[in-house]
Order: structure tokens, then C-alpha cells, then sequence
């Protein structure tokens, strides 16, 4: 992901929304700051006091700046 290695972008605008059946809505947006780390195929997102393993499958929509970027439905970034 660009922005998480581009020192040109600041990781910390980013949000990513995903799938998270028990959650109203079944998702979850996890602001940048939350993210742990990037997997070759999950991302590690801290939530209090546990870190969750999201699988990129799984991953909606990715905004930066409050401007969405890419979403599942489109495939595309933009």
C-alpha cells in the first residue's frame, strides 16, 4: 500500500473499512493510526487492548483524507 511506505503521505489520514460480522453494519473502520502492520495477506489493527488480524479479502473500502480512494465494488484505485 502507497501509503503506508511513501513518506509523501501521512499514514495517519488513511481509514480503512472492512468487514466485521458482530459490528453494526457488519464493518469496521480502523483509522491509520490503528494499524500495526501490513502482512503479506492480513493487516494487524489494534483495538484496545487486543490487535485483530484482518484478512485483505476483506477489505472495503480505503479513504485517505477523508477521500475515498479505492472501494471493492469499483476494484480500482483512483
Amino acid at each position: 500500500m502507497r501509503f503506508w511506505y511513501d513518506p509523501g503521505y501521512s499514514f495517519s489520514d488513511v481509514q480503512v473499512c472492512y468487514v466485521d460480522r458482530g459490528a453494526p453494519g457488519d464493518q469496521t473502520c480502523a483509522d491509520g493510526g490503528h494499524i500495526r502492520a501490513l502482512d503479506s495477506y492480513y493487516m494487524e489493527i489494534e483495538t484496545g487492548p487486543e490487535i485483530k488480524y484482518i484478512p485483505y479479502h476483506r477489505i472495503r473500502r480505503i479513504l485517505y483524507a477523508g477521500n475515498v480512494v479505492w472501494e471493492r465494488s469499483r476494484g480500482i484505485f483512483i
